[in-house]
Formats: C-alpha cells, sequence, structure tokens
C-alpha cells in the first residue's frame, strides 16, 4: 500500500496543501494567490516552513529542563548554540484518520526520546471554506503522570508574488521579547513603545531583518502587499508569534523567492502558546493531566 506524502484540500475558493511530514502546511492559496510559502512535496520544508514544533518551538538552553523536580536533559540537536531545537515532531509523519474534500485530520503519537519521558498524543485539523483556513489542534496526555507542553507553527505568509520589501506587516502585539547570541530570551519583554519593533500600525519591511519573539494583545498578523493581503489569526492560547525574515545575506534565504529563482527573502509568523527556551525557564508552559487534552486553534485568510 502506497502512503500519501500529502493531501490536497479545497473549499470556498481556497486551496491547501498538507504534508504527511511534520503535519505541515506546505502551500495555501485563494484562487491562483499563494498567501503561502511552500515547497516540494516529499523534500524537507525550508527552515521548518509549515510544520508543527511540539512538543516544544525554539531553543531548550542546553537541551536541559526540570518538571516536577526532576532533571531531564535534550538532546542537543542545534550544534551552533548547544540546544534542543524545535521539538520531537517536525520530520515525523503523522498518520491521516479523516481525509474529506475540504479537511484533513493527521495525528501522532510522539515517541519518547532523550530527556522526553512522556506519553503525548497529538491531532491536528486543518479545514478550508469561505473564512479561510482554520487549523484545530489538540494535544492529549496518554501517560501516568502530568507532562509539560509547548506548541509552535512554523507558517510563512506571502500575498502572491510580492517582494518582502514591498510588504508592510501589521502586528497587535505590544510586547517583544529580545534575544541573546543564542538565540535564547535576554531578560523580560519589553514595551514595543518607541522602539523598531513596534508593529501595531503597518510598517514597511524594506530592508528589515528581524528574528524576534512578540507576545501581548496579538493574535492578528497581517502582511500587506500593493495586490492584496494576508491574515493569520490565533485563539488566546497561542498567546505569542515568532516574526523571521528569512535573508540570503545572513544565510538563511528562502528557496525560490530571489531573482530568477535564487534563494530570498519570506516571511515567517509563528503563532506559539510559549516562547523559546520555556520548557528550561518555565514560562507559559501548560501541564496537561493524565487524561486531559489541551487545544487551540489558529487560521489564514
Amino acid at each position: 500500500m502506497t502512503v500519501q506524502p500529502g493531501f490536497t484540500i479545497a473549499g470556498g475558493g481556497y486551496t491547501a496543501e498538507i504534508a504527511r511530514t511534520g503535519a505541515g502546511l506546505r502551500g495555501l492559496r485563494r484562487g491562483d494567490v499563494e498567501l503561502t510559502e511552500t515547497w516540494e512535496l516529499g523534500a524537507k520544508p525550508p527552515l521548518s516552513a509549515g510544520v508543527v514544533l511540539a512538543p516544544w518551538p525554539g531553543r531548550t538552553e542546553d537541551g536541559i529542563y526540570t518538571w516536577d523536580g526532576r532533571v531531564h536533559r535534550l538532546e542537543v540537536t542545534h550544534e551552533d548554540t548547544g540546544t534542543a531545537n524545535h521539538g520531537l515532531v517536525r520530520s515525523l509523519d503523522w498518520d491521516d484518520v479523516e481525509v474529506a474534500d475540504d479537511a484533513v485530520t493527521l495525528v501522532l503519537d510522539v515517541p519518547r526520546a532523550t530527556g522526553w519521558p512522556f506519553d503525548l498524543h497529538l491531532r491536528i485539523r486543518y479545514v478550508v471554506d469561505e473564512n479561510g483556513l482554520t487549523c484545530r489542534f489538540e494535544a492529549e496526555n496518554r501517560g501516568a503522570e502530568d507532562l509539560p507542553f509547548v506548541v509552535g507553527f512554523h507558517t510563512y505568509l506571502r500575498v502572491g508574488d510580492a517582494p518582502v520589501d514591498e510588504c508592510t506587516l501589521e502586528l497587535g502585539a505590544e510586547r517583544w521579547q529580545p534575544l541573546n547570541a543564542r538565540l535564547l530570551p535576554d531578560g523580560p519583554t519589553r514595551t514595543v513603545d518607541g522602539t523598531a519593533y513596534d508593529y501595531r500600525a503597518p510598517k514597511s519591511l524594506r530592508g528589515v531583518r528581524i528574528d524576534t519573539p512578540f507576545t501581548g494583545a496579538g493574535g492578528r498578523y497581517t502582511l500587506r502587499a500593493p495586490g492584496g493581503e494576508a491574515t493569520l489569526w490565533a485563539g488566546p492560547e497561542l498567546s505569542w508569534a515568532q516574526v523571521f525574515i528569512a535573508d540570503p545575506d545572513n544565510g538563511k534565504g528562502y528557496p525560490g523567492r530571489g531573482p530568477g529563482g535564487a534563494p530570498g527573502r519570506a516571511v515567517a509568523v509563528e503563532p506559539m502558546s510559549g516562547p523559546g527556551n520555556a520548557l528550561h525557564t518555565g514560562i507559559d508552559v501548560a501541564r496537561i493531566v493524565p487524561g486531559a487534552v489541551w487545544s487551540c486553534a489558529w487560521g489564514i485568510a
């Protein structure tokens, strides 16, 4: 039996492509206008595009965290920063339990791993209709002890073929999180007032470089181009968002987005339930008791 590497769903004028690997959003378009970055099905998603980041997003310092008095040591997967990066599920193939014309549901039992001795079951459902794409996500504790949980979704926004430098970005966030050289949170969050991080009104992305977490009264993130816009909304459980601009000038260009198909600039807006290093610091880590389900939702239109 051949296993499908991905799924195409359509409804209300929208078409979404979902990859089995990482349960990733491989593409969303309205008509023929792309609203997210895409990649070749079966290939590794560039720069973690579209995939689910669980049971933690971002980087965990030295791979170490403490939970209920026990110290756990995750495998360090990012040698440059000495951190455990982006969870355990982004390169795993998820199982499909529902495939319809306008929806697909994927599930995964997260395997136990070094530093992760918990029994976690994940479920994600993508649906498209006249309101755009909606993603509903659940995390269930199928073990006998409480477990820690944080999730992120590595979504890239796009408005057709408009270059990033011709776009503006608007965020509702009131606070931003400084990072250190290891891309770990450095001190408390700060107000965006009077700073370059104030995106509460649309702000040009021309020449902007950013890899920064935001929080506080967010929930709507809009990328605008001269010919249209793409808006990502997130429910209250996803109170953080990492904004990152891929850029070939720093060796992280997005494939195919530059002149002549070269790597170019692309905008990631990643809704998250907690910040990077959350397992290590304990900030906004959900406690899921045995048998309980934690859930959230987000979408794009």
